[in-house]
């Protein structure tokens, strides 16, 4: 990202009375709104070349010791198995970090394939991160819940009417994605189309897929080797 920087010269902020060109315009601002689209279509580019290869893009490469440094726990864990661990992993505490929680989103919203519609952020980690991306991006979001709720709406899908749209699933941590492809079916009876899923860290072993949604592609911002010591 920083290569990219560097190739354009960005104008400085306008010095008032030096700048307009008699119209009211702003001439740097001009300048200024026409290298950063260069830069997007550069970051676009590789942001594919990325999806194609299965290989992460990284713009913000202390990312992944940040996120460790928060969520890397020293101590007595009881595991879901009943062993105990002595370290843990919580991923809610970046997740809760306003300012971690919106890096995590920017390398997130690199990984969104084109044409996507909607962002439904998994019950309950991939919800912040939705929101976040969709602060950022615009897009609008949805919350899917792990069964439909049996009073109100009785939806699995919250939020706006995904009925016809492109919906990318936005999960926290994938390990095998059991829980990704339930969601996906719920997205499915909804009436959208899952074209992807993207996940703050992909746990489990080999490149991000899930097994039970073969042809769904998975793209991860971090994989656990980035978060081991």
């Amino acid at each position: 990202m920083r290569d990219l920087l560097e190739d354009h010269a960005i104008p400085p902020p306008l010095l008032l009375g030096s700048d307009h060109d008699g119209r009211g315009w702003d001439r740097h601002a001009t300048d200024r709104c026409a290298i950063w689209r260069r830069i997007a279509a550069k970051v676009l580019l590789l942001a594919t070349a990325t999806r194609l290869c299965h290989c992460p893009v990284v713009i913000d490469p202390s990312l992944s010791e940040a996120v460790k440094a928060v969520a890397s726990l020293q101590g007595a864990f009881r595991l879901r198995s009943g062993q105990i661990s002595w370290t843990y992993f919580d991923k809610y505490r970046f997740e809760a970090d306003p300012a971690l929680l919106r890096r995590v989103a920017a390398e997130m919203i690199l990984l969104l394939p084109e044409g996507s519609e909607v962002l439904a952020g998994l019950e309950l980690g991939g919800v912040p991160i939705a929101i976040a991306m969709s602060l950022e991006t615009g897009l609008p979001a949805a919350f899917v819940r792990k069964k439909a709720k049996d009073y109100g709406t009785c939806q699995a899908v919250e939020g706006g009417d995904v009925a016809g749209k492109r919906v990318v699933l936005v999960e926290d941590v994938i390990t095998t994605g059991g829980a990704v492809a339930d969601a996906a079916r719920l997205v499915e009876e909804a009436g959208a189309q899952v074209i992807a899923v993207v996940c703050a860290i992909w746990r489990g072993d080999g490149p991000p897929a899930i097994a039970a949604t073969p042809g769904l592609p998975v793209f991860a911002a971090m994989q656990k080797g980035d978060l081991l010591d």
